[in-house]
């Protein structure tokens, strides 16, 4: 069976001129989930990429997107999808910058560009979810609009107890379009 096509390249963003923004390709996971463990500093990340198999990179291509340097390494990335049991309802599954990249707009871009095309879709409010301990990505967040929800305080954060099984506590974020 042959792969649905992708756009292989998107709109430039004039806030980020070096910066080439296209969509994922299957090729792309491996390079992704290796820059994981070093791009999130934080302790238990080596198995983050387990969270994101490589079926993310095949059927989530048209909805997600990847950021290269001018010199082809990866800038960023956004993979995230419109929910097929809440069609009002769009979710970022993962997203990351380059640490060097940090604090450039990079991650807010990315935000942005999937709030677009998710309001275009018909999509009336996007989801996400972290753990208690990155509270980079809480502040975040919050700063980009999102509601922390939760049923307990986990570390000092609101979140959803066992919300991935036994153990896996995740502070889930919810922001209307």
């Amino acid at each position: 069976m042959t792969p649905a096509p992708t756009e292989p390249s998107i709109a430039p963003d004039p806030r980020h001129p070096s910066l080439a923004f296209r969509r994922p390709e299957v090729g792309d996971h491996a390079r992704v989930v290796s820059a994981i463990p070093e791009w999130w500093g934080l302790p238990g990340t080596a198995d983050l990429g387990r969270l994101l198999p490589r079926l993310f990179f095949q059927h989530f291509a048209d909805s997600s997107t990847i950021v290269e340097d001018d010199r082809g390494a990866l800038a960023g990335f956004l993979i995230g999808f419109r929910s097929q049991s809440q069609p009002e309802v769009a979710y970022i599954h993962f997203v990351g910058v380059r640490p060097d990249l940090r604090q450039s707009g990079l991650a807010r871009t990315l935000y942005e560009r999937f709030f677009d095309a998710a309001r275009a879709s018909g999509c009336r409010r996007v989801d996400a979810i972290t753990g208690p301990v990155n509270r980079r990505s809480q502040d975040f967040h919050r700063a980009m609009g999102f509601e922390l929800t939760g049923d307990t305080e986990i570390d000092g954060v609101l979140a959803w107890r066992d919300y991935d099984g036994p153990g896996e506590h995740r502070v889930a974020f919810t922001r209307a379009l």
